[in-house]
């Protein structure tokens, strides 16, 4: 897919979760659910949530400090910062340059991305292909989010759906053969109606009533965004796979959102993969967006599933709706 451009991969990884852990007995005591029902219906037991004083860039920081010291790198070195998230510590400055800023990076290009759900993947192909035209050397690519901040805590059925936590990685060059060896982004903005935070923009500012409306919370259709997230998983998969020149066969660890185990399930099965090939941790952190594929990346590193030369697919859906799959030469 790339020709001859430099090879571009990933140098570094570091995660972070809030040491607070809502498990789901603690919700049955908040809204009317049960751990049975959540656990059989989206496979999550717990999620951790971001303190009072914690923001998103609190939770970037502290992921990017780990990927920096795996790569062996300082802020100093950073020639760009990429931070997909949709729950910025404020419209602006955006999160990436408040992280800038923090982690000393004087010499960093820094912008926020906005893809829901597929931010990281977007993340990840924005900042690979500034590094293989040869603009930047390195890049800080983080997904983190607070969804706990727009998560209506009386509506049960998306409450028992979120947490917050952060993933970031350090791309550079890698050796000939290794890396990312190809991407597919997509679209589909008519679905978007589907899964919306309506209040807080231009359309509808922040008032009383946008207050007292609950207008500021995530709102989810959620048999619409089920149907769509089985068809895209799988569809998106094969074909950054037929981009990459291999097939289904080929893939050593498949990584996708962690939104619900059934979705997971159902594209694990269209595309025939054993349980073995499947990183699956919904269980421990829930849906936490742009930060669910990079924490089960990093993971998945962390328990030794991950070694060179495998073949890497990940996947990413949501809001927009959008969706983003990536193939790594680990």
């Amino acid at each position: 897919m790339y020709n001859n451009l430099r090879p571009v991969g990933i140098i570094g990884t570091g995660k972070y979760v809030p040491e607070n852990i809502l498990t789901n007995s603690d919700l049955e005591k908040m809204v009317e659910t049960t751990d049975e029902w959540i656990v059989s219906r989206t496979g999550i037991k717990e999620r951790h949530i971001a303190s009072k004083d914690q923001a998103t860039s609190d939770l970037a920081y502290e992921a990017a400090v780990r990927a920096l010291e795996s790569a062996g790198m300082s802020g100093q070195d950073l020639d760009l910062i990429i931070v997909a998230t949709v729950t910025p510590d404020m419209f602006f400055p955006s999160t990436a340059c408040l992280l800038q800023d923090r982690l000393g990076a004087k010499k960093a290009a820094a912008f926020d991305l906005s893809a829901a759900c597929s931010g990281f993947v977007y993340g990840l192909a924005t900042a690979t292909n500034f590094l293989k035209t040869g603009m930047y050397n390195n890049a800080l690519v983080i997904g983190a989010d607070c969804l706990s901040r727009i998560t209506d805590y009386t509506d049960r059925n998306t409450c028992v759906l979120f947490g917050d936590g952060a993933g970031a990685v350090i791309l550079g060059e890698v050796p000939q053969g290794r890396g990312f060896q190809s991407f597919d982004l997509g679209a589909e903005g008519s679905g978007g109606a589907h899964l919306y935070l309506e209040a807080g923009g231009s359309r509808m500012p922040a008032s009383v009533d946008t207050v007292e409306g609950k207008k500021h919370f995530i709102y989810m259709n959620g048999r619409e965004v089920f149907k769509f997230a089985v068809r895209v998983m799988s569809s998106a998969t094969e074909t950054v796979l037929g981009k990459a020149g291999i097939t289904k066969e080929d893939i050593d660890l498949f990584i996708p959102h962690q939104a619900n185990v059934r979705i997971i399930q159902s594209a694990k099965e269209r595309l025939s993969l054993p349980d073995e090939k499947v990183m699956i941790n919904v269980d421990k952190y829930a849906n936490t967006s742009a930060a669910s594929v990079p924490l089960a990346l990093v993971e998945a590193s962390e328990e030794g599933r991950l070694k060179e030369g495998d073949t890497v697919v990940m996947v990413g859906f949501g809001g927009g709706l959008t969706w983003g799959a990536a193939v790594l030469k680990w």
